[in-house]
């Protein structure tokens, strides 16, 4: 398949990693992704599954980070991993954990990042003050991050991923540290962005995707589960019930969000 619009296809990903054994030795491998196929086009798609389900090691490949053991990530037809500068460019990633430079102002974090991007600078300061109110962080600049909330970090995160105007946005726990008001607006943004670009939201809270996605992935055991939206869901797995319900019926009770 290829294409100038976006799509991103995932291939037959397959990933192990190795147990740990007696005197250093592997005692036999973890199978984390087994086989795992789905296709987006422009939309908001979330991401559910339980810990251990595979997702954080599925979004490490599809962003580079990770190499698999077998299939591929094809961006516009073409393999990302191929592709590398002009994936990576159109790629806009907030993973669940980053460290982040307390003595650094917001601003100067995001310039920074602008600059890791390649974007170039005349551009830079219309870049960051975009983002920043996306975020509702434009009064919060010129403070350090030392002085930044969780959440504050968070939502500078979240700014991060959107510099360069990606075509693929891939958000890990976005939410993570929000208060209510700040994940409605989350909501209102992403679905907005999702118009005309790829957003792909992995969460454990089903609030935030119930409403806004156009499906849902459902992962399990490193196997996808089912990817449709959520009336099917709902009426496949829990009929009369809500989103939240399918993830108790599929994860079980002990992989609630």
């Amino acid at each position: 398949m290829e294409t100038n619009a976006p799509v991103l296809q995932v291939k037959e990903l397959k990933k192990s990693y190795p147990l740990p054994g007696r005197f250093g030795r592997p005692a036999g491998k973890k199978q984390a992704l087994a086989g795992v196929s789905f296709t987006l086009t422009p939309g908001l798609y979330g991401l559910l599954g339980p810990n251990g389900a595979g997702k954080s090691t599925l979004l490490g490949i599809v962003t580079g980070g990770l190499a698999s053991d077998g299939g591929g990530v094809l961006w516009r037809g073409k393999s990302a991993r191929a592709a590398g500068a002009g994936f990576r460019r159109a790629l806009g990633f907030m993973p669940q954990q980053q460290g982040l430079y307390d003595s650094y102002t917001g601003r100067r974090f995001l310039a920074y990042l602008c600059a890791l991007k390649e974007i170039p600078a005349k551009e830079t300061a219309a870049q960051v003050a975009r983002v920043a109110d996306w975020v509702n962080l434009s009064d919060e600049l010129d403070k350090r991050l030392a002085a930044y909330s969780g959440g504050m970090k968070q939502r500078l995160l979240l700014a991060s991923a959107l510099l360069g105007d990606p075509q693929l946005l891939i958000l890990d726990e976005p939410t993570a540290g929000l208060d209510p008001k700040e994940r409605v607006r989350l909501r209102r943004l992403l679905a907005g962005l999702a118009e005309d670009r790829i957003i792909l939201v992995a969460t454990h809270v089903v609030s935030d995707v119930e409403t806004v996605a156009r499906e849902i992935l459902l992962l399990k055991d490193g196997r996808l589960v089912a990817q449709a939206p959520v009336s099917d869901l709902v009426a496949r797995y829990a009929p009369g019930g809500n989103l939240e319900d399918v993830y108790l019926r599929v994860f079980g009770e002990e992989g609630g969000p």
